[in-house]
C-alpha cells in the first residue's frame, strides 16, 4: 500500500493552483465585466435594497457548492480543546464514532496530542486513491502534521492553503462517522472560509479564555460563522479558574466569567467551563488526553459535560 507524503501533496497542490489560475483568466474577467455593466444599469432603476440583494445573488454564483463528506453525518468546527471534546463525545456515548481533522495547516497539533506519527497510507481503490486516517484511542485522525517533519515550516500562499484544505476534506477515507470534529486555526481567514464554503457544517463551538483580548477574537469568530450561515452552538470558557494543588485556593488568573457574559451578549448558549489545570497540560504533552488517561478526574468530567451540551445543542439546531 502506497504512502501519501508531503512532496506528493505539494506537487498536487501546485498543479491545482496552476489550473485554477488558468481557468480564471478568461471566464472570470468576462463575468466581472458583465456584472459591472449590470450594476450600472441597476443603479438608475432600483432602490438600494434591491441592488444589495442582486449583488448578493451574483456573489453567491461564484461560491463553491457545499458537498457533504462521504460517510460523515455531522461536522463540528472548534477552535480549541478539540481532542478532549472529540473523546468526550465518544465517552458519553460509546455507540458514536468520532473523527478528528486538523485544519490548522501552519500549526498542526493533532499528531502530538493524539500520540500519532507517520505518513497516511493510500487506499487500494485506484479510482479515488484516498488517504487512510491514522487512528488512536478509537479516533481516526488526519493532519498536515502527518506529512511534514515536526519542525518543518509550511510556507504557502492562500491558494495552496485552500487547495490543501480541499485535499484534507475530500481525499480522506473516513469510513462511517457520526461526528467529524474539525480543529480550526485562529482567526477568520482562508482556512475558515474554505471549510465553511465547501462542506455543510452542523455547528461551530467557540472557545475562549475569559480575558478581554481573547474575547475580542472569540466575538469575531462568532460573527464570521453567523455571516456564512453556520450555527454557533455556543461558547466554552477555557482556563476558567486555577486551583492551587496544595491549598485548593481558587484564582481566576484570566478574569471571571468573560466568556459567559459574551455568550449572553451574542445570544448563544454557554456550553461550560474548562479549568486551568496541570493535569490537562501534562496529559496533552504526553499524547494521552485527560479524558482517556484520567477518566474519573474533575477535568475529564468538565470535557464530558461540554461534549454533552454540544450534542444537546446539535439536536435542537437540527430539529
Amino acid at each position: 500500500m502506497a504512502l501519501f507524503t508531503y512532496s506528493r501533496l505539494s506537487h498536487l497542490l501546485t498543479i491545482s493552483v496552476y489550473k485554477s489560475s488558468v481557468l480564471r483568466t478568461g471566464s472570470e474577467i468576462k463575468h466581472g465585466a458583465t456584472c459591472c455593466v449590470q450594476f450600472k444599469r441597476c443603479q438608475s432603476s432600483v432602490d438600494s435594497k434591491a441592488l444589495q440583494e442582486r449583488q448578493r445573488q451574483q456573489m453567491a454564483r461564484g461560491l463553491p457548492k457545499q458537498k457533504p463528506i462521504p460517510g460523515v453525518k455531522q461536522v463540528i468546527v472548534v477552535a480549541s480543546g478539540k481532542v478532549n471534546l472529540a473523546l468526550g463525545l465518544m465517552a458519553n456515548d460509546m455507540s458514536k464514532s468520532v473523527g478528528l481533522l486538523d485544519a490548522d495547516v501552519f500549526g498542526p497539533s493533532i499528531p502530538k496530542l493524539m500520540n500519532l506519527k507517520g505518513n497516511p497510507e493510500l487506499s487500494d481503490n485506484l479510482s479515488d486513491n484516498r488517504m487512510i486516517p491514522l487512528t488512536n484511542y478509537g479516533v481516526p485522525c488526519m493532519s498536515m502534521g502527518f506529512l511534514v517533519d515536526d519542525v518543518a515550516p509550511i510556507v504557502w500562499r492562500g491558494l495552496m492553503v485552500m487547495s490543501a484544505i480541499e485535499k484534507l476534506l475530500r481525499q480522506v477515507d473516513w469510513g462511517s462517522l457520526d461526528y467529524l470534529v474539525v480543529d480550526m486555526p485562529p482567526g477568520t481567514g482562508d482556512v475558515q472560509l474554505s471549510i465553511t464554503q465547501n462542506i455543510p457544517i452542523a455547528g461551530a463551538v467557540i472557545v475562549s479564555t475569559p480575558q478581554d483580548i481573547a474575547l475580542l477574537d472569540a466575538r469575531r469568530g462568532a460573527e464570521m460563522f453567523k455571516k456564512v450561515n453556520v450555527p454557533v452552538l455556543g461558547l466554552v470558557q477555557n482556563m476558567s479558574v486555577f486551583q492551587c494543588p496544595k491549598c485548593n485556593h481558587e484564582t481566576h488568573i484570566f478574569g471571571s466569567d468573560g466568556a459567559r457574559q459574551l455568550a449572553d451578549t451574542l445570544g448563544v448558549t454557554f456550553l461550560g467551563d474548562i479549568p486551568l489545570h496541570i493535569t490537562i497540560r501534562e496529559t496533552s504533552d504526553r499524547g494521552q488526553p485527560v479524558v482517556i488517561s484520567s477518566p474519573n478526574s474533575p477535568e475529564a468530567a468538565a470535557y464530558r459535560k461540554v461534549a454533552s451540551a454540544v450534542v444537546q445543542k446539535l439536536q435542537k439546531v437540527s430539529s
